[in-house]
């Protein structure tokens, strides 16, 4: 059930995004606010390789974006385009699926150093659909300045 809740909304995040061109993924929809479609594919990839590489498999890996670890950056999608943002995102869902599906149980655990704590595969995966969720929110908002698009 987490894993189609989550392949779901990951789902949800690309149909936001289809046909539209990199400048419109690049639009932002209520200035002054930074925030962008394409803001947010990238961010995602952000999200998907810190909890399942960095926390739940251990990986000494950087930010996609950031190699001083600043998860904004990921957010300043000026010069990004749809292909890079894309490529990064499908190739970190990905690693997210082989870790997830590799994983002896949900109750394998990882630690998360800015809570300081273990936490659970269950609980990446709850916390992936719930940072989904909203930032799926916010893409409706997004399209639907963009081109007038609504819906799921």
């Amino acid at each position: 059930m987490l894993r189609a809740f989550l392949d779901f909304h990951r789902a949800t995040l690309a149909m936001k995004c289809e046909g539209l061109t990199d400048e419109q993924l690049r639009r932002r929809s209520s200035p002054p606010s930074t925030l962008t479609l394409l803001g947010l594919v990238r961010h995602m990839a952000e999200v998907e390789r810190t909890w399942f590489r960095r926390v739940i498999d251990a990986e000494d890996v950087p930010l996609v974006w950031s190699p001083d670890g600043d998860y904004q950056v990921a957010y300043d999608a000026s010069g990004a385009t749809r292909a890079e943002a894309f490529a990064a995102w499908q190739d970190e869902v990905e690693h997210s699926r082989r870790i997830e599906r590799a994983a002896a149980s949900l109750d394998v655990t990882g630690y998360q150093p800015r809570w300081q704590a273990e936490v659970s595969l269950r609980l990446v995966m709850l916390h992936l659909i719930h940072e989904y969720a909203r930032h799926n929110g916010h893409a409706d908002f997004l399209r639907e300045a963009i081109d007038g698009t609504v819906g799921a």
